[in-house]
């Protein structure tokens, strides 16, 4: 019984031993193909690695004679703006004849006032003047009667005297008369409000029916029709600065305006550093009106920048890279300190060598260390 008992235990131990091998030799069988296959699923992510990303052509910076600039902030006002009031009070306007924007002559007849009362006036005057005049006539004459009837011996020397402080008081009061008859002709040509100067009429609170008062403005005068740009430089840039400079301003609707500096001035505001630079601007121009505030800059000479395509230029996160060509076929993301632009180039400040050769265009589909391929290089040779 117990030989039995030990035949069939060693029994069941094969055959276990069976079913262990035969699921090893299955588990191999199955896992074979996938070993197999994974070299060539190595091959072709390698392979999709080594693709050219994009095709680009390649620059080089290149070293341009590039004019200096120096940008400012500031107003555009009038140079001289003239406040036109009545030289009469408490008298009635009766006539306005221009309005905001004319542009009117030295002399020219802007308002009129209500002269009856002036022109009585004046009539009052002259009536009196010609009384004193036909009076100083009598003096005069009366006086010279007195020295024939003298030098015959009838008149004393008391009544001679007489008659003379008689024609000179005549004639002071004449003369105290013609004083205010012309007083009278001049408050009666004040009844026209006259121009200055030749300009162009920036305001009108002058209305037909209100009567004046004094200190009144009734006009506003842009003496010539001049402007000026009130551009605001820090103190450290003022040196930098010479009258009959030039300035080009921009104006709202983007045209360029060209002037002249005029004068720099000779203090500085010491709360904002800032000093005020006067600069003239053409007659002729309807870009800018006073009171727009306006950007510029100023020319200062032209001087050496390295410069390269706009397009080779990717402003990522706020920073601005080009894409250098490292080796025959691999790009590094380089980043660099723009400046200046003009046109379709850009200044770089710092980051580049003269010698790089970057990717002149579309640079924006681009990522670190792609791989391209080169259409063509720096001096136009094709690939």
């Amino acid at each position: 019984m117990k030989f039995n008992s030990l035949a069939s235990l060693s029994g069941r131990k094969k055959m276990v031993a069976l079913v262990v091998v035969a699921g090893v030799v299955i588990g191999w069988l199955a896992l074979a193909p996938s070993s197999t296959q994974k070299p060539a699923a190595d091959q072709a992510v390698d392979k999709a690695a080594a693709r050219p990303a994009l095709s680009v052509t390649l620059t080089t910076p290149q070293v341009e004679e590039w004019p200096q600039s120096l940008a400012a902030n500031g107003n555009v006002v009038a140079w001289q703006e003239a406040i036109i009031g009545p030289e009469l009070a408490n008298y009635r306007i009766t006539e306005v004849a221009v309005q905001v924007g004319d542009r009117v002559k030295k002399g020219q007849v802007l308002a009129r006032i209500a002269s009856d009362t002036v022109g009585s006036e004046l009539a009052e005057a002259k009536a009196a003047v010609a009384e004193l005049e036909a009076s100083a006539a009598e003096a005069k004459s009366n006086a010279q009667r007195a020295d024939e009837l003298r030098a015959k011996g009838f008149y004393s020397s008391q009544l001679h005297a007489q008659y003379q402080t008689g024609q000179h008081t005549a004639a002071a009061r004449l003369a105290a008369g013609q004083a205010r008859l012309q007083a009278a002709e001049l408050r009666m040509a004040k009844t026209a409000v006259l121009a200055p100067d030749e300009g162009v009429i920036s305001a009108r609170s002058a209305t037909v029916g209100s009567l004046t008062q004094p200190g009144q403005e009734l006009f506003r005068l842009i003496r010539g029709g001049r402007l000026e740009w009130r551009a605001e430089v820090p103190s450290a840039d003022l040196s930098r600065l010479a009258v009959g400079g030039v300035a080009r301003l921009i104006g709202p609707a983007g045209e360029t305006v060209e002037g002249k500096v005029r004068s720099v001035s000779p203090s500085v505001d010491p709360a904002t550093r800032n000093g005020l630079v006067f600069v003239d601007l053409p007659l002729s121009t309807a870009a800018v009106r006073a009171g727009v505030f306006a950007r510029g800059e100023f020319v200062l000479g032209k001087a050496k920048a390295l410069t390269v395509p706009h397009a080779a230029v990717v402003l990522r996160e706020g920073f601005a890279y080009v894409f250098r060509l490292e080796g025959e076929d691999r790009v590094a993301m380089t980043k660099v300190q723009i400046g200046r632009r003009a046109g379709e180039r850009i200044e770089i400040v710092d980051g580049l060598p003269a010698e790089a050769r970057i990717v002149a265009s579309g640079a924006g589909f681009l990522a670190d260390g792609d791989v391209v391929k080169v259409v063509k290089d720096a001096v136009g040779e094709a690939k």
